[in-house]
């Protein structure tokens, strides 16, 4: 996954695993599921368009429509 800067951290989250799980999202979208997700890349604020950017398999994993926006749950 790639994040924004309020969690990039200059460089030093590369590599860090995240525990995922979905919240919410129109038309309940949300898996019952807890996926843990590791920090390869960066994102601007032109790329990002919230805190971080999920592979279609990580987001396929937390929800069950692909194309719309879901809020969810993480730690580190």
């Amino acid at each position: 996954m790639a994040v924004s800067e309020g969690l990039w951290d200059n460089g030093a989250a590369c590599g860090r695993y995240y525990k995922l799980r979905c919240l919410s999202g129109f038309k309940k979208p949300c898996k019952d599921s807890t996926i843990k997700v590791k920090v390869l890349d960066f994102c601007n604020k032109t790329s990002c368009p919230s805190t971080m950017v999920l592979s279609i398999y990580a987001f396929k994993a937390l929800s069950r429509n692909p194309k719309i926006k879901i809020n969810i749950e993480y730690s580190q």
